[in-house]
């Protein structure tokens, strides 16, 4: 009989409100994230600052990632993530996320046991760089070499459903050494099915649904953004999809 204590679950939280749900719907740790639409990025130390204030009993780990787009970094762009890593611990996170990649899509072992050794006492996980990988299996290697406690993977596919074969197969591969963190597209719809396909332990996730603005004016000819963004809904992590999703991951 499965018991809860089997699984870990990560929420992908984009700020201190996510985080309360998460905390609140029974998650274990949450993934503090700036810049969703982006991918994740490092978020303010103030937004980690009160994080760490209001998570008491779950886990708190931030994306050290200086901006969109790949995950080939520059020294100065590393110079200013060993930054990053510090001042979280400083704050008091409990693990950081990140990964980086040479140009011909293989780990980059310098500059990430570079990060790695700023990293004393503070969980790791390798975040989704891994699914640009060219050669996924090679990439568990030299993650499992590098130190990192686990990798945050949807299997090199567009969501973790998706890309259950090589998530099964990257689990055995791992025997343990290093966990196996599916995520992206996961729910209360299709989580139960995926870990019956892939024997996977440990789940992120966002549980997130739009909550509308209180603004009663809006000048519609401006935008912060795109064009077509939607400004007045606000996308949070709600109690209720945790729960209902971590319910469902449990069924017999």
């Amino acid at each position: 009989m499965l018991q809860r204590n089997d699984f870990r679950i990560e929420i992908c939280a984009n700020g201190v409100e996510s985080c309360m749900a998460a905390q609140q719907g029974g998650a274990d740790r949450v993934e503090l994230c700036a810049g969703i639409p982006e991918g994740g990025t490092t978020p303010s130390f103030g937004e980690i600052l009160t994080a760490r204030k209001v998570l008491t009993t779950t886990r708190l780990h931030v994306i050290i990632r200086p901006r969109g787009g790949d995950f080939l970094y520059t020294d100065m762009e590393t110079e200013r993530m060993i930054a990053d890593i510090d001042i979280a611990r400083e704050l008091g996170a409990d693990g950081v996320v990140f990964g980086c990649l040479t140009e011909k899509g293989d780990i980059d072992m310098d500059r990430n046991a570079t990060l790695m050794s700023h990293t004393a006492g503070m969980a790791t996980t390798f975040h989704r760089a891994f699914d640009h990988c060219n050669n996924p299996q090679t990439a568990l290697e030299q993650l499992v070499t590098l130190g990192f406690d686990r990798v945050l993977t949807s299997g090199q596919q567009p969501t973790a459903p998706q890309g259950a074969p090589l998530l099964a197969e990257l689990y055995r591969q791992a025997d343990g050494r290093i966990a196996i963190l599916a995520g992206c597209g996961v729910n209360e719809t299709n989580i139960h099915q995926l870990f019956l396909d892939t024997d996977v332990r440990e789940y992120h996730f966002s549980a997130r649904e739009l909550t509308k603005s209180n603004m009663l004016y809006r000048n519609d000819k401006v935008y912060m953004g795109a064009p077509d963004a939607d400004e007045l809904s606000l996308p949070y992590t709600t109690v209720r999809r945790v729960e209902d999703t971590i319910a469902a991951l449990m069924k017999q």
